[in-house]
């Protein structure tokens, strides 16, 4: 079942309980998916790739707008965004822990023969296209850093 399928659904779903938060969360990735519907020509399907990366942009979004909210102390605010969030997430790949992002990352690193800091972006390449949908590209690179210096 694609994405979109799986959110009518889910949609339907959330209705009848009544969901608000639920539903709201439902409704932006759909009209996400219909954007990025119109944008190509439209008729033809998103693929699996298109549909990450839309949802990983929607997760990115809350992500930095309950960064802000808590900031700025609006918990009313930063609750309904860690809900959607939570909605958006549960669409996502598992992300990959820490401990296995840093055993990757050892890995890759002995793969592509690194030397040092200079071939970073060599590691950054490779890992963000393994790792789509498993670990976001600050912790990545965060990471790399770490295990490089």
């Amino acid at each position: 079942m694609s994405l979109s399928q799986n959110i009518g659904e889910e949609m339907k779903a959330a209705m009848k309980a009544k969901d608000k938060v639920r539903l709201e969360a439902l409704r932006s990735i759909k009209s996400a998916i219909l954007l990025a519907n119109t944008e190509k020509g439209g008729g033809a399907e998103l693929s699996d790739a298109d549909e990450l990366k839309i949802l990983q942009r929607l997760q990115k979004q809350r992500k930095d707008s309950l960064e802000i909210y808590e900031q700025q102390g609006r918990e009313d605010l930063a609750g309904e965004e860690r809900a959607q969030l939570e909605v958006i997430e549960g669409f996502l790949p598992k992300q990959m822990d820490e401990a296995e992002l840093k055993a990757y990352l050892q890995e890759l690193i002995v793969r592509l023969d690194v030397k040092g800091p200079q071939d970073m972006g060599k590691i950054m390449g490779v890992a963000s296209k393994e790792l789509a949908g498993k670990a976001d590209g600050k912790t990545i690179s965060a990471k790399t850093k770490e295990l490089l210096g």
